[in-house]
């Protein structure tokens, strides 16, 4: 598992997604939230502005697993 680090208290998933490096653009994590692949916390999250805060757990198909800390 990954662990990503933030600043604030908390990012959107859109820009989790950047920060990660799964996608490169926002258009790029449109495409990829909308595919219903991503798990936050054990439930499918289809928002992309999907607060994610610190000690939460990103799983994405192919991708892999990601704390947030």
């Amino acid at each position: 598992m990954k662990q990503i680090s933030i600043e604030t208290e908390y990012i959107k998933l859109d820009q989790f997604l950047k920060l990660a490096g799964v996608v490169q653009t926002g258009g790029q994590a449109k495409i990829l939230i909308s595919e219903g692949i991503i798990i936050v916390n054990k439930e499918i999250v289809m928002q992309r502005g999907k607060k994610i805060r610190k000690n939460d757990i990103i799983e994405i198909k192919d991708y892999g697993s990601f704390v947030v800390i």
